[in-house]
């Protein structure tokens, strides 16, 4: 069931990943000037930014959290990753897809610049790194109490020697 979960969590995320970066990208373009090296327009940089961070957030969390099924991390992975090696092969045909799926406008460019420029890519690579550990397809959580013992030993023996004495 947990596997289940995470994967229904996990296709919700991609197009919450991919168009968060995308727009939030578009929007940080558009509110300054790179030739006159000033911000033009605060409130929308500040917005992008805070959209950017929430995406890398989201994807920091999606990458370490020790309860989450590895399928939440997996499917944008091979989404992303598929989308990448797609554009490598025939550029001209994914460049088109951002044109066919809504939201149009503003949105396309970021759309096809963030693909183009390999930041998919990069986020795929990141988001693939937690299907690698085994301990994430199993449902057994023992781990996290031999932790404990393990720090409960550590602190025991950080004692003074003449406190341990006694």
């Amino acid at each position: 069931m947990r596997h289940a979960f995470g994967f229904v969590l996990g296709v919700l995320l991609t197009p919450a990943l991919v168009y968060g970066a995308a727009w939030g990208y578009v929007q940080a373009g558009r509110s300054f000037d790179g030739t006159g090296q000033e911000i033009t327009d605060r409130t929308r940089i500040y917005g992008a930014f805070a959209l950017l961070a929430a995406v890398g957030l989201v994807m920091g969390v999606i990458i370490v959290a020790r309860w989450a099924s590895p399928l939440v991390s997996l499917v944008p992975a091979l989404a992303l990753l598929g989308l990448s090696a797609w554009f490598l092969v025939d550029p001209g045909r994914v460049l088109d897809l951002p044109g066919k799926v809504p939201p149009a406008g503003d949105m396309d460019f970021g759309l096809r610049m963030l693909l183009g420029s390999g930041l998919y890519g990069m986020m795929g690579l990141a988001l693939l790194m937690p299907s690698w550990a085994p301990r994430r397809w199993s449902g057994h959580r023992d781990e996290d109490a031999a932790d404990m013992d393990f720090y409960a030993a550590m602190d025991r023996d950080d004692r003074p020697a003449d406190r341990r004495m006694r």
